[in-house]
């Protein structure tokens, strides 16, 4: 490939030969997306191994691994162009052919929306093209419709009878190179399950169960992805599985969209899923998951890099089809971020100020750094996955005056004014939930002690995954469209096992006891959790109810000991479902 790149050199160099030249180098993406795609799909491979094997650890380092793929190939096909064009490596009038060029190659590509994202990544690099380019980049209004899946991806298993017999076929064409615990009963157990949800759901009788046929694998657990059909009606049928020590079992069965939803959650770490096509996946889940965003699930499924473009594709439409503005965002403003939003859309966009005031002591560079961890970290339902962009263009009257005077004036080393055009070279974006101290604010009492409840659950399992919030501040924390207490304020947030938890000394005089300011040194990672009950920003009951449920969290017992375990490699268990629905598996 290098001594051809020679020759491709040559050819554009001293022949001219500008259409020879543009179909070498689409030749070179497309080779690459091809290598991208087949070392993606090897280490997804993997995941079926390594549950079968229990190796956790190998599952924590392959997804990590897969996660960093896609920015190697494309700076490794950015050196490969750049040698290869030299001082023509940014010739619009060449890229423009190059375009073309590879739109024809890719044409045929069954992931071809894929394809022409990888095509994307590659020119925004060469030009750092500001806002849209479509001379040489892909982009389009119009989404894409999600066609009927392939049927081959799909198991189809007829109804009508005993369901029993029905989930021990189903049990038994999932096969997997690991004993299973007890086979039978967990048939017996998936049936029960599933028919008394039906009668909930007032569906009588099954016309038939519909599985995809790739099983999804993420940290310790795997899953059977399906639907039931009763008529008119789909069902979303979720068989959850588990991997003990003693054999694979069936651990839950879900048939509420709200809980499958919850398992493809926006807080949770990407699934591992052999798929020749995953618009064919996409179109499955759309069908049991209507209200998730196409973005979102593309992102699940670890195609983040064309998530982010499905994102913006349906931004661009929603601000083109409607009045809504930039506003800043609800609630208490952030020292490190500028948090912006549409009232009519359900993403937060977060913006980096350029200084940040006292108690702060962060930097930019620090900040980017935290969002990058929470990016490789296993976030166990509790850690909003943030998507970064670079340099998106906007029509200035889209901005509410007092944003952009904020934007300008608190962040003009990101954001510019261009004539009517506003340009922002960083920025995040977040999927939108309600700041839990506004949430706290508006909630009956029975929602609000749910709410505080998981609020101590979300800092209790971001522990055991080895992550220490920084800041237990209530509007740092959100609830979902579910109820659920996530986290999204990330410049403080740091390894637990990086800390120091200390308890507090005893004052020797009176005089240190009345002391505003700690008469003992006090280093920039000691933490000290009997502090925490001050901090708490709610009282009366729910105060109470935090005590009972959580205060082992005010202890320093608790945090060494999660500290220990997570330095001894422990990888702990997260259910992305409630304990209510577990069958006994586990």
């Amino acid at each position: 490939m290098r001594a051809a790149g020679g020759v491709r050199c040559r050819l554009l160099a001293v022949g001219g030969k500008e259409t020879q030249a543009a179909g070498r180098a689409a030749e070179t993406i497309a080779a690459d997306f091809a290598r991208l795609s087949r070392d993606f799909e090897a280490l997804t491979h993997r995941a079926r191994v390594r549950f079968e094997q229990r190796d956790w650890r190998g599952m924590q380092a392959d997804a990590v691994e897969r996660l960093d793929l896609y920015p190697r190939v494309v700076g490794e096909t950015l050196a490969e162009l750049r040698s290869f064009l030299q001082e023509h490596s940014s010739s619009r009038g060449l890229w423009k052919a190059i375009r073309s060029a590879y739109a024809a190659r890719v044409a045929r590509e069954q992931n071809d929306e894929l394809a022409r994202t990888f095509f994307n990544s590659v020119t925004r690099k060469i030009f750092s093209t500001v806002g849209v380019n479509p001379e040489v980049e892909f982009f389009s209004l119009d989404a894409r419709r999600l066609d009927t899946p392939d049927p081959t991806i799909v198991r189809r298993y007829p109804g009508g009878g005993d369901l029993e017999p029905l989930f021990r076929e189903v049990l038994d064409d999932y096969t997997l190179d690991a004993p299973w615990r007890e086979v039978a009963g967990d048939a017996y157990r998936v049936a029960r399950q599933v028919a008394a949800d039906l009668a909930a759901h007032d569906v009588h009788g099954v016309d038939a169960v519909e599985f995809i046929r790739p099983m999804f694998f993420r940290n310790k657990g795997a899953y059977i992805i399906g639907r039931l059909r009763a008529g008119h009606r789909v069902v979303p049928l979720v068989v959850a599985l588990v991997h003990p020590e003693d054999g694979v079992a069936v651990d839950a069965v879900l048939t509420e969209e709200a809980l499958v939803s919850i398992v493809f959650s926006f807080a949770r770490s990407y699934f591992h899923v052999e798929t020749e096509r995953p618009r064919d996946l996409i179109a499955f889940l759309k069908s049991i998951l209507p209200l998730k965003p196409v973005a979102e699930l593309y992102v699940s499924l670890g195609f983040n890099k064309h998530g982010k473009t499905e994102l913006y594709r349906d931004l661009q439409a929603h601000l083109s089809t409607s009045r809504d503005q930039f506003r800043i965002a609800p609630g208490a403003r952030g020292l490190v971020m500028i948090a912006f939003t549409l009232s009519g859309y359900d993403v937060i966009f977060k913006v980096i100020r350029d200084r940040f005031p006292l108690p702060k002591h962060t930097s930019r560079r620090e900040v980017m750094e935290q969002y990058r961890l929470v990016f490789k970290r296993d976030r166990v339902g509790r850690l909003v996955d943030a998507q970064e962009f670079e340099h998106l263009q906007f029509e200035k009257a889209l901005f509410m005056p007092d944003l952009l005077q904020e934007l300008t004036g608190q962040a003009a080393s990101t954001v510019q004014v261009n004539g009517d055009k506003v340009v922002i070279h960083h920025l995040y974006t977040e999927r939108r939930v309600t700041p839990l101290d506004l949430y706290l604010r508006a909630a009956d009492e029975a929602a609000a002690r749910r709410a505080v409840i998981d609020y101590g659950n979300a800092i209790r399992e971001l522990a055991k995954a080895n992550i220490f919030p920084g800041d237990f501040v209530l509007k740092n924390f959100g609830v979902t469209r579910h109820g659920r207490v996530v986290f999204y304020d990330y410049d403080e947030l740091c390894l637990l096992t990086d800390c120091r938890f200390r308890r507090l000394p005893v004052a020797r005089t009176p005089e240190e006891e009345l002391d505003p300011e700690p008469w003992f040194r006090i280093d920039d990672r000691d933490i000290f959790p009997e502090e925490f009950a001050a901090f708490l920003e709610f009282g009366g009951a729910l105060r109470r109810i935090f005590v009972e449920r959580h205060g082992d969290l005010l202890t320093v017992g608790f945090w060494r000991d999660l500290q220990e375990r997570n330095r001894r490699g422990e990888i702990m268990e997260f259910f992305p479902y409630p304990e209510s629905k577990r069958l006994g598996a586990g």
